[in-house]
């Protein structure tokens, strides 16, 4: 297989290069009327090539497939060659030797789009004569035989400690058959100690909501999906689809492909140095497009959301809002398994906390909720976890949680900083805090304090700095104390009180170095 790929891989670089050359020099002949070839051009020619060959690494375009559809095929190359577009853009705007010959470098693109495009085009509709038909196909009820005209092959069945009950799916094809050509034994020897029984299990190959949706059973037991989670356009609306098809503590079983698996895997696919600059660009197309407003219409329009990069952070969190809770996760050659239970309907959240500028509910005075602006420091939907954060993981010593991996590592040098703060300027204005007062608490947090605590801090509006910084108190405890003792103070002289506290704060930020953890 390796063998056949590396072919491949060869036989599309030399005819793509050889593509581009021709292209470049013959609109650089159309432009200066010579093919000899002044220095500065030969080495802005090696900065283009290199430039063009890093994009269609990160695209894979010059890896022919084996795709029946055309557009699958035609989308890959669209979708490199826009990239390129943008990127020599910038150059050409920036550079100036890149601006000198504008002109040579964009009918270039789009002389070697036009003949890629029908190059694809021809590749996929000989191709699709000669493709190996598969001998089951997914349908909207999961995996049926095919037709009789292509005989599958006969396999033997292995020993095997599942029941023969398993083995309901029509003609030769079998859940573990099916299962493991999907992923692999591993998978399987993980999944089965989920099915409770095989005709309340529905195991599907998907990433649409149509086929959850059109099952012809109203309820499962379980449902497993063998498609990773990253190739789904509307993540939220698929797992509210497998919450409505599932009983109550009902199981569903999928994967998910996290961004440090994928950085695990791509610096291992290409060669040193080439493969951090081929990681660089997947970091700026899927991890920051997505989440720009100016970019995330674009980017999902060319991708339909394929490829996208999760954290677990993220894809927990949205399991949680979607009525979820987990059960266990485990990685499986290089891929996360988690394994979740309906605990709940899906919240539906139509304003999830996903761009760089984020807007969290906290409660405020009266117990009205208060939009609290803060520069984003965990990873997206990493509000819902607070819960199994808390389970898991408890409290560590200034009463944050320990060992977070909902925080990102820019989110921890915002942190340190007092970066992410900022934006809460905006509340101040707005009248939402005062300059000094109690801390803005999410609900899961307000519920850990004492109801007689909870009644009280009711009565005044949160504030900017909180006492915290002022006593540093190490535990949930003292926390409460801390604050006891500042409305106790409040009560009796709030200006006083709020520059006597604003002024031990600024003392332990300055000399003492207290930080947000």
């Amino acid at each position: 297989m390796r063998i056949e790929i590396m072919r491949k891989f060869i036989f599309g670089f030399f005819t793509n290069s050889l593509l581009i050359a021709v292209c470049y020099y013959f609109f650089n002949w159309l432009k200066w009327g010579t093919l000899i070839l002044p220095l500065s051009i030969n080495l802005t020619f090696v900065l283009f090539f290199f430039v063009w060959l890093v994009v269609a690494l990160l695209t894979k375009k010059y890896v022919i497939t084996n795709k029946e559809l055309k557009i699958e095929i035609l989308s890959t190359i669209a979708l490199s060659d826009l990239i390129e577009l943008i990127v020599f853009g910038i150059l050409i705007k920036y550079l100036r030797h890149f601006e000198n010959i504008r002109f040579v470098i964009l009918y270039t693109l789009l002389l070697t789009s036009i003949v890629e495009l029908i190059l694809g085009y021809s590749f996929a509709y000989f191709k699709k004569t000669t493709v190996r038909q598969p001998f089951y196909e997914e349908h909207a009820n999961g995996f049926t035989a095919k037709s009789p005209v292509v005989e599958p092959p006969v396999y033997k069945r292995k020993k095997s400690p599942v029941p023969d009950e398993f083995y309901h799916y029509p003609g030769p094809i079998d859940l573990h058959q099916i299962i493991i050509e999907e992923t692999n034994e591993n998978t399987f020897n993980f999944v089965k100690d989920y099915f409770t029984n095989p005709h309340d299990t529905l195991v599907l190959s998907t990433t649409t909501v149509f086929n959850i949706y059109n099952q012809p059973r109203e309820k499962f037991k379980v449902i497993i999906n063998l498609k990773r989670i990253n190739d789904i356009q509307y993540i939220n609306k698929f797992f509210e689809a497998i919450n409505t098809k599932l009983d109550n503590t009902g199981i569903f079983i999928d994967w998910v492909e996290t961004y440090s698996l994928k950085k695990k895997r791509i610096l291992a696919e290409y060669v040193v140095g080439l493969n951090y600059l081929v990681y660089a660009f997947d970091v700026i197309f899927h991890r920051i497009f997505p989440k720009l407003p100016v970019t995330k219409k674009i980017y999902f329009f060319l991708t339909k959301g394929r490829n996208r990069v999760l954290s677990k952070a993220e894809t927990f969190g949205r399991l949680y809002s979607c009525g979820f809770e987990i059960i266990e996760d485990l990685f499986i050659d290089n891929r996360l398994f988690f394994v979740v239970r309906k605990i709940k309907e899906p919240a539906f959240d139509k304003n999830p906390t996903y761009g760089p500028l984020i807007r969290l509910k906290r409660i405020g005075k009266n117990g009205k909720i208060i939009g609290v602006y803060k520069l984003r420091t965990m990873h997206a939907y990493s509000e819902y976890l607070q819960g199994y954060i808390h389970t898991k993981n408890d409290l560590q010593e200034g009463g944050k949680f320990k060992n977070d991996f909902r925080i990102t590592t820019l989110g921890r040098i915002f942190r340190k900083l007092w970066i992410d703060e900022l934006p809460m300027l905006i509340n101040l204005i707005k009248g939402d805090l005062k300059f000094v007062g109690v801390r803005p608490l999410s609900q899961h947090y307000f519920n850990l304090y004492s109801e007689e605590l909870q009644e009280r801090r009711l009565k005044y509006k949160p504030g900017l700095i909180p006492p915290f910084y002022a006593d540093l108190p190490k535990t949930l405890d003292e926390i409460m104390k801390s604050e006891i003792r500042y409305l106790d103070s409040y009560d009796k002289s709030p200006i006083f009180t709020d520059i006597s506290y604003f002024f031990k704060a600024w003392y332990n930020i300055i000399f003492k170095r207290a930080r947000s953890n």
